[in-house]
This record gives structure tokens, C-alpha cells and sequence, in this order.
């Protein structure tokens, strides 16, 4: 007898045959994951009826299909031997039955990414062996059942980006879990410190877009295995706790968008794996403390909007505008000359002083009206803000939609091609033009051939991948839309800000820009180019909870704003790094196996080996060395064992000024030495990153570390000399 069907990710369409369950009562499992299966009304469900039929059913797999309606009630009648239900990733609208607590031996519940309303079942926590919970992504409301307290077993909840309004029950205090999201919700109250006694918690806690008041309790102290903790964007008070310096683990620290007043604790200075510490939008104050610039491991710091002041430190992670980010911040001076503050000065600070002690006395009554009307914005502001991030980050395999086919239509004059900006392996991309009130706003829009094979999974993929990232140097997906055009067919497009001036490709080797003007790159647009880059990756490899793997490295996948400054981009081959991919030679589609672009993939991809992050590194060589050289890694001229590696290697060892790209010569100056040895130091990162062995590879943070510092040595010289940056 039939005991398990395994058809996964696969293109099967149609209904799900109502009669799997009279015909095969040895059903163990029934995985349909990640195909085009439908369901549009309560007769289509009718499989469920029948799968109840199957006493032996452990496993029941319908996630990322396109069934719609209501979840049966009938499922509560299922076996009470199902382990694993998904229905993750569909469109399914109404209430999550009650009945769902009947299968006593569900250990992992996964309705993720519907439409689903109402509130959520008590009888959950009924489900006492239950390992993972995901609701995330719905429109569920009303409270979180305390009840979910008895669920010992729990290693993961996830109740994020919904609308449950209520306060966080102290009952989940007794859940032993490692990850934990309540993040996007409309949470109010305080944070009851039982949330911080949970031991386990090691993953990451997500408490982020909600409207929590209150201070963070010293509890916080006990979360000694957390990795990551979010809180950003509520309404709490308080200062920052000195007791988090016990939490001796903790890679990532964001605070941003709160109440918090005081300084940063001194005690800080002992979280020596912090990665990313961001308390900007706060009230904090005072000077900036010092430690932060010895603390090695920190690659990003954001303290901007708010109000420190004094001298800014000179030392360690504060010799990196880009890593460092401080504006807003009016009463701060000195520092390195890319933050572009006034210099320091005892006699201007005195003179200040005594002003205060003049115009005090004088405005105080003002001064409390202001404060007043000043409360009273920000309540609204804030307000504002959660409605917008409740509407943003809702990402979820296309499920939400965000704009109407017919808006995009509008806004590119029916896909003209006037208006395509290029075309890729998976779609095309338009400039659009829409209305954002009563202000037009230009944006980049990219539609998906969904005849092409692996084009659905590449839009899953860009869509899973951008609501997990924020960074300077990635681009910014505004929206997106999952709908049907006018012929009825199925329709996906993500929409991202625009890029004015183009991709990197076309300044390299056309430099033909859009405006039909011509345009090149000179050495320090070249090394400001390879550290935005450098950092976007550097970012994408260091992610929590899961680290982030781009797979498609290439110039036309970095984009150029206003200001010059590089955005990566193109998210549709991308994978998370502990995704499991031992699978994918079953996988019928083209994405599955894509490995990046012939000339830019790591040459262990060819030998059908995993992802890495040594597989970006690799990929960042060669952008660096095409940056510098001119030369694409796919021209005639490297043919057989020749390529832009072992080219750049013998040249720069040879004749290097044949090696360097013409249009960079062009631009140079007669006996410009310091120019010479800086691109010299430059493609000799881009030939440690792409060496042939994985582990023989410069990391990604070294070589940034490195142009930093030639940047910074070129621009020294070059102010030297009296010329200009």
C-alpha cells in the first residue's frame, strides 16, 4: 500500500483529488508544497474530508500553492498522529479552526501567509508536544492566548506582522524557545520580564513595530545565549540597561525608533561579539563614548537623531563613514572629515554656554508650549509610522498585494518599451511613474516572465530575501503585486526605488547613460563603488537570524543613485545559507539550480557544490578586477585556462600599467604614483578574493577593511597636493 506521496515544487495546477484518502488509507504523507494547486470554494476541499479516512497520515504539506477560501472545519477530524501541517504561503481567508486543537500530537503548525482574520484559537494551546508555531503574516487580531503558555515544547514562535493588539502574555515566559517574533503587531503595554527569563532564547527575540511602553527591565541580563534582539520602533523609556552587558552573545542590538534617554552604558564595552548596535531615533545623550571605537567586532553603529554632543572619537569603527552613522546629532564636532562636522572648539563652547544661561531664564514659559506641541506630533508621528511599517515589510511570497496590475500599467503606459530599462534571465525591468499624493514618483519596475522556468521561485526568493534586509548599499523594494493581467493570467512584479543613474555595467563598458550622455568613472567613484559593495555583502553575510548568500554578483546588478553611491541589487537567485538544498536535483525548475552568471559564479559552483558566502567573495574578485580593468571576465580573450584571474595575476606581475582600464588612465594625471600604487593594492584584493580554492579567499570585511584604507590614504594625499576629492 501507498504510503507517502512526495510531489513538491513541481508545476502541478488543478484541484487536489477528493478521493486520495478513500484510496490510500496507508497514507503517511502527502507533500504538495510549492506547487500552482487551486482551491476556490468549500467543494474544492473536499480532499480533507477524505484525507480523514488515513488514521496512519503524519504529514500533510500544501504550502505556497494558490488555494484559496476557508480552512475546512474537517481538518479537526484529521489523524491524531499528524506531526506537521502547512498551509503556508496560499491565499486563504476566515478563521484558523478551533477544532485545530484536537491533533494533540502537531509538532509543527505552519498557516504563515494568508489572509487569515480573527483571533487566534485557545485550543492551541492544547498542542502540549508542538515545536513550531507560525501565524506570521495574516490579519489575525484580538489577544495572544495565555494559553499558549502551556506549550512546553515550543522551540519557535512566530505571531509577527499581523494585528493582535493586546500585551504580551507573561504566560509565554514558560515557552522554551529559541526564536521568538511578535514583531509588526499593534502590542501595547509593557514587556513583561518573564519574556527575558526564558533561557533558551538563543536565536532572536522580535519585538519590533509594535507600540510597547515601558523600560526594558535589567532581566534583559538573563538572555545570555541571544544572538539577536530587536525592539526598535516602540514607544519605550527609560535608559539603556547596563545589565545588557551580560548578554554576552548578542551579535545584533536595534533600538532604534524609541523614548530611551541617557547615554550608552560604559558596561557595553564588554559585548565584545556585538555586530550592529543601532539606538538612532532616541533621546539619548551626552558624549559619545569612547569604547565603542575599540570594540573590534562592531562592523555598524548608528546613533543618529539623537542628541550627543562633543567631539566625535577618532579611533577604530569611527574611521568609517559608512559603518558609522551619526547624523542628527546637532550638537556633535570634529571627527574624520567625511562626517562633515564643524571643528571642535573650547572658546565656541564657552560662548554657547553662556548663552544658554541668558536665553533660559528668559524662554521657559515658550519653551513648555513648545514641548507640548512637540509631544503632541510626535504621538501622531509615531502613530503615522507604525501604520506605515505595518503595511511595508508585509513580504511574504507575493501573497500581499501592494498595487494593482492595472496602476502598473498606468504608470509605465502599458510596459512600453520606451520605458524598459533591461531585461534579465527571469523578467524585465520598467521606470515607472506613480503617484505618492500629490507628488509624482519615479520608480523601477520589475515584471517577471513567469513563462521561464524558475521565474515564480525567483520572485519568492527577491521577495523572502528583501523583507529580511536594510541597508544603505542594497536597493530598497517599495512594494509589490501578485495579481492576474487582463488576459486572466498570473502576474508578479516587485517595485523598487530608482536608480538614476543606471548600473554599473553601462558606466563601464558602454558609458552611454540614460539621458544619452556619456560618462566615466574616475579612481575614487572606482573605490567608493567597491566598498559600497563590499559592505552590502559584508551586511547580507552577517544577517540574523540567517545569514544571506546574493549567488548573482555582477555589474549590471549594482545600481547608482543621486550621490554615485552603489546599491546591490537583483535578490532573485538568492538564498538563506542553512536553507537545505539537498534536494534540489528534484526541483523542476531553472532556479533550483542557478548558480550565479558564467564568468562571476565561483568555480566550485560547476561541481554542483552548495552556496556559500565564499561563492559572493569570489564574485566580488571579479567585479573588482572588471572595476579596475575594464574587461569583462567573458571576452574573447580569455579562453580555456586563461581568465580575468589568472590574467590580472601575471599582469600585475609583469606590465601593470597594460592591466589598468584605459578610460582610468585617461582621467589620471601625469606622475600620479600615489594613483598607480592605490589601483595596484586594489587588484591585488580583487585577486585574493577570487582565488580558486574557497577557504584560500580574502573575507569579505578584510577587503573592505582594506579599500577603506587606500581610500583613505588616496584622499589624504590628494588633499595634500591641494587637489580635490
Amino acid at each position: 500500500m501507498l504510503e507517502m506521496v512526495q510531489l513538491s515544487k513541481n508545476f502541478f495546477s488543478g484541484v487536489i483529488p477528493k478521493c486520495l484518502g478513500a484510496t490510500m488509507k496507508s497514507l503517511s504523507a502527502l507533500l504538495l508544497s510549492h506547487n500552482q494547486l487551486e482551491a476556490r470554494n468549500d467543494a474544492d476541499w473536499d480532499f480533507i474530508s477524505s484525507l480523514t479516512n488515513c488514521s496512519m497520515l503524519q504529514y500533510l504539506s500544501l504550502g505556497h500553492n494558490k488555494l484559496q477560501g476557508v480552512i475546512p472545519n474537517s481538518m479537526a477530524n484529521l489523524s491524531t498522529n499528524l506531526r506537521y501541517f502547512s498551509v503556508s504561503g496560499n491565499m486563504l481567508r476566515g478563521s484558523i479552526p478551533e477544532g485545530i486543537g484536537n491533533l494533540v500530537n502537531l509538532q509543527h503548525l505552519q498557516v504563515d501567509g494568508n489572509f487569515l482574520d480573527g483571533k487566534i484559537p485557545e485550543s492551541i494551546g492544547n498542542l502540549r508536544i508542538l515545536a513550531e508555531l507560525y501565524l506570521s503574516n495574516n490579519g489575525l487580531s484580538g489577544p495572544i492566548p495565555p494559553m499558549l503558555g502551556n506549550l512546553t515544547a515550543l522551540i519557535t514562535l512566530d505571531l509577527s506582522q499581523n494585528v493582535l493588539a493586546c500585551p504580551i502574555p507573561s504566560s509565554l515566559g514558560s515557552c522554551p524557545v529559541d526564536t521568538l517574533s511578535l514583531a509588526f503587531n499593534q502590542l501595547v503595554g509593557s514587556i513583561p520580564k518573564e519574556i527575558f527569563l526564558i533561557s533558551t532564547l538563543s536565536d532572536s527575540m522580535q519585538l519590533q513595530g509594535n507600540k510597547l511602553t515601558g523600560t526594558i527591565p535589567p532581566e534583559v541580563s538573563n538572555l545570555v545565549n541571544l544572538g539577536y534582539l530587536d525592539v526598535s520602533d516602540n514607544m519605550i523609556t527609560g535608559s539603556v540597561p547596563a545589565s545588557l552587558a551580560q548578554c554576552g552573545s548578542l551579535q545584533y542590538l536595534i533600538m532604534e525608533g524609541n523614548l530611551l534617554q541617557g547615554t550608552i552604558p560604559e558596561s557595553m564595552s564588554q559585548m565584545k561579539g556585538l555586530l550592529v548596535l543601532d539606538v538612532s531615533r532616541n533621546n539619548l545623550s551626552g558624549d559619545i563614548p569612547v569604547f565603542l571605537g575599540d570594540m573590534r567586532g562592531l562592523a555598524t553603529l548608528n546613533i543618529s537623531f539623537n542628541n550627543f554632543e562633543g567631539e566625535v572619537p577618532k579611533h577604530g569603527l569611527f574611521l568609517n563613514a559608512s559603518a558609522t552613522l551619526i547624523e542628527g546629532n546637532y550638537g556633535l564636532c570634529g571627527g574624520i572629515p567625511q562626517f562633515n562636522l564643524h571643528p571642535c572648539s573650547n572658546h565656541t563652547s564657552k560662548k554657547w554656554s553662556h548663552k544658554l544661561v541668558v536665553l533660559i531664564p528668559v524662554g521657559s514659559a515658550l519653551l513648555c508650549i513648545i514641548l507640548v506641541l512637540i509631544v503632541l506630533f510626535a504621538q501622531q508621528k509615531l502613530r503615522n509610522k507604525f501604520t506605515k511599517i505595518r503595511r511595508v515589510p508585509s513580504l511574504h511570497s507575493g501573497q500581499h498585494l501592494r498595487v494593482t496590475y492595472a496602476e502598473l500599467v498606468r504608470a509605465t503606459s502599458g510596459f512600453a518599451s520606451e520605458n524598459l530599462l533591461g531585461t534579465g534571465s527571469f523578467g524585465s525591468v520598467y521606470k515607472g511613474t506613480t503617484m505618492n499624493g500629490d507628488q509624482e514618483v519615479i520608480v523601477a519596475i520589475k515584471v517577471l516572465n513567469l513563462q521561464q522556468r524558475g521565474a515564480s521561485q525567483s520572485f519568492v526568493a527577491e521577495c523572502e530575501t528583501l523583507r529580511c534586509i536594510r541597508h544603505r548599499n542594497l536597493v530598497k523594494i517599495l512594494t509589490v503585486c501578485s495579481s492576474i493581467d487582463f488576459r486572466g493570467l498570473d502576474f508578479k512584479a516587485l517595485v523598487f526605488e530608482f536608480m538614476p543613474n543606471g548600473d554599473l555595467d553601462q558606466w563601464l563598458h558602454s558609458h552611454l547613460l540614460e539621458d544619452g550622455s556619456h560618462g566615466v568613472l574616475n579612481l575614487t567613484q572606482r573605490i567608493d563603488i567597491a566598498i559600497d559593495v563590499g559592505s552590502a555583502l559584508e551586511y547580507l553575510h552577517h544577517n540574523k537570524p540567517v545569514p544571506i548568500v546574493h549567488c548573482d554578483l555582477k555589474p549590471s546588478n549594482i545600481l547608482l543613485d543621486n550621490d554615485m553611491v552603489a546599491h546591490v541589487g537583483d535578490f532573485g537567485l538568492a538564498r538563506f545559507l542553512q536553507q537545505d538544498d539537498t534536494s534540489l536535483p528534484e526541483i523542476s525548475s531553472g532556479w533550483a539550480t542557478r548558480r550565479g552568471t558564467i564568468g562571476y559564479a565561483a568555480p566550485e559552483y560547476g561541481q554542483a557544490n552548495e552556496v556559500s558566502v565564499y561563492g559572493d567573495t569570489y564574485s566580488y574578485g571579479i567585479l573588482l578586477l572588471e572595476l579596475f580593468t575594464g574587461k569583462r571576465p567573458t571576452d574573447g580573450e580569455f579562453l580555456q585556462d586563461l581568465n580575468l584571474h589568472s590574467y590580472a595575476e601575471v599582469a600585475l606581475r609583469d606590465q601593470a600599467a597594460n592591466l589598468v582600464d584605459l578610460c582610468l588612465l585617461s582621467s589620471l594625471e601625469e606622475g600620479t604614483t600615489m594613483r598607480a600604487a592605490c589601483i595596484t593594492s586594489v587588484l591585488q584584493i580583487g585577486i585574493l578574493c577570487s582565488k580558486e580554492l574557497p577557504t584560500d579567499r580574502m573575507q569579505i570585511g578584510d577587503a573592505t577593511r582594506e579599500l577603506l584604507a587606500i581610500r583613505d590614504k588616496y584622499r589624504t594625499h590628494l588633499l595634500s597636493e591641494g587637489g580635490s576629492i
